[in-house]
C-alpha cells in the first residue's frame, strides 16, 4: 500500500505569522493519564494526528466514551464504565505512546496485556526502564515475542533511580504512582515540558506530586483521581519545524504562541547560526528573521534541556547550506541518521560513523525523489525541498507527516512555501 509522498518546490522566503499546534507529545500520555480517572473529562488544543486517533481507539476499545471534534481540537472522554480486557492491540502496536497505557491499567485495574508498540525506525525505545522499576514496585511482569503482560494485585512505594531519564519511562512510572500508597521517588526523572503538562494534569486530578531539584519527582499517593478538564501546551518540535523553515528558506517568521524558554538551547544554536531572533515578554512568542550568510555550528543532542533529538534531522538540514563545517552528535537513538544518504542525494555534504556525523555546508541543493524513513526525517527533507533547485518527491513521507503535523503543510503553504500531501 503507497503511504503517499509529500511534493515540495524550491520557495521564496517564508514570511509570515502562524500559530502552533497542541503537543503530540504530551496529547498522547494525558490520554492515556485519564484511565486512571472514572468520569467526564474534557482535553483541549488535541491535534487531529494518525497517533492521536490511535489512542482514540485504544481509549475506546477500554471501554471510555469518547467525542473528538477536529475543528476545534476538544476531546470529551468518559471513562465511568472502563473494562481494559478487550483492548485493541492493532491499534496498540501501530505507535510507540501507547506503552503509556500500561501504568495507569495496572494501577487502577492490577493486570495488564498489551501488544508490544511500533513507531519510527529510528532506534531500540527498550521497555527494560518500564519493567524494571514496575517489577520494583512489586508487579509481576514478563513478555513474549508479541505482548506484554503484568499483575500487580499491590504496589508498594518506592524510590525508583532510572538509568537514562527516559521519557516513557518516566510518565508511565509517575502515573503508577499516583494511587500507590506512601511516598515515592523517581530520581533522574525526565522534566520534559511534556512531562511537566502530564504533571499538572494529574495535580488538577487531585494527585499529590512534587518536583524537586536536581531531576527528581516526589509522588504521595492518593485513593482516587477525579475527571479533569485541561488545554494541552503548544507543540515545541512544531515551533522548531517552522523556525528552520524560516532560516532555510532565509525568511522572517514570527510564532505568538511558541514558548522561548521550553527551546532555550536550540534557539541558541540558530542565533550562533547568525539568525536573529526576537522573544516577547516572559518568553511567549518568538520570531526569527533569517540571515543571508548563515553559519555551521555543531551540536548535540540530548534529554531535556538539552538539544532536542527530534530536532535533530531538521537542524542538520539546515547546516547543509551554511557556510563551513560542523559536528553532529546524536546520544538518544542509534538510527536517527538514516536520513543523511537521503540528504546527500539532493546534494549535501554529510558523513557518518556511528553516533557521529560530518558535514560540510554547500553553495546549493537539486531537488530530487527521496524516502523518509521516520516522522522528524520526513519533515527535514521536505525542508531541504524549500531551499533546493527544482521538485523533490518525499516518497512515504504523507504517512509519517500526519503522524506528527496536523496542518503543517497548510502553515507552509500561509508562508508561501509550495507543499503539497499527495
Amino acid at each position: 500500500m503507497s503511504m503517499g509522498y509529500v511534493f515540495v518546490k524550491q520557495s521564496r522566503p517564508l514570511i509570515g505569522e502562524v500559530s502552533l499546534s497542541g503537543a503530540k507529545n504530551a496529547a498522547l500520555v494525558i490520554m492515556a493519564s485519564l484511565l486512571l480517572t472514572r468520569g467526564k473529562s474534557i482535553l483541549r488544543n488535541i491535534p487531529a494526528l494518525t497517533d492521536v486517533y490511535e489512542m482514540i481507539l485504544i481509549l475506546k476499545s477500554a471501554g471510555a466514551i469518547v467525542e473528538y471534534d477536529a475543528q476545534e481540537n476538544i476531546l470529551n472522554v468518559d471513562t465511568t464504565h472502563i473494562d481494559p480486557q478487550n483492548l485493541n492491540q492493532e491499534a496498540i502496536r501501530k505507535f510507540r505512546a501507547s506503552i503509556l497505557i500500561l501504568g495507569p491499567i495496572l494501577a487502577q485495574y492490577k493486570e495488564a496485556k498489551i501488544a508490544m508498540p511500533g513507531g519510527c525506525a529510528i532506534g531500540a525505545r527498550p521497555v527494560d526502564y518500564h519493567i524494571k522499576n514496575f517489577q520494583k514496585l512489586g508487579a509481576e511482569v514478563w513478555q513474549d515475542q508479541d505482548c506484554l503482560y503484568a499483575k500487580a494485585p499491590k504496589m508498594n512505594a518506592q524510590r525508583l533511580v532510572l538509568d537514562y531519564p527516559s521519557v516513557g519511562a518516566t510518565e508511565n512510572l509517575l502515573m503508577a504512582l499516583t494511587l500507590v500508597d506512601g511516598e515515592s521517588w523517581i530520581v533522574n526523572a525526565a522534566l520534559e515540558p511534556e512531562v511537566l503538562d502530564l504533571i499538572t494534569v494529574l495535580q488538577k486530578m487531585g494527585a499529590c506530586i512534587e518536583v524537586c531539584p536536581p531531576a527528581m519527582i516526589k509522588i504521595t499517593g492518593v485513593s482516587k483521581l477525579n475527571p479533569v478538564d485541561h488545554s494541552i501546551i503548544s507543540d515545541r518540535l512544531e515551533a522548531g519545524s517552522l523556525l528552520i523553515a524560516s532560516s532555510i528558506t532565509k525568511g522572517d517568521i514570527f510564532i505568538p504562541n511558541a514558548n522561548a524558554y521550553e527551546m532555550e538551547l536550540f534557539l541558541m544554536k540558530l542565533e550562533e547560526m547568525g539568525h536573529t531572533i526576537t522573544v516577547g515578554k516572559n518568553g511567549e512568542g518568538v520570531r526569527l528573521k533569517a540571515t543571508k550568510t548563515p553559519r555551521a555550528v555543531s551540536f548535540k543532542t540530548g534529554p531535556y534541556p538539552g538539544f532536542p533529538t527530534d530536532l535533530q534531522a531538521l537542524m542538520m538540514a539546515a547546516q547543509t547550506i551554511a557556510q563551513g563545517n560542523c559536528n553532529i552528535v546524536e546520544t538518544v537513538f542509534e538510527n536517527r541518521f538514516m536520513h543523511i544518504p537521503e540528504m546527500n542525494k539532493m546534494g549535501a555534504k554529510i558523513s557518518a560513523t556511528g553516533h557521529y556525523a560530518q558535514l560540510e555546508g554547500v553553495q546549493g541543493l537539486v531537488g530530487t525523489d527521496v524516502i523518509a524513513t521516520d516522522l522528524r526525517a520526513a519533515c527535514a527533507l521536505v525542508l531541504l525541498g524549500l531551499a533546493a533547485d527544482g521538485e523533490t518527491r518525499v516518497q512515504n513521507g504523507v504517512h509519517h507527516w500526519k503522524r506528527g503535523y496536523e496542518t503543517l503543510d497548510e502553515k507552509l503553504r500561509s508562508l508561501g512555501a509550495f507543499v503539497e500531501l499527495r
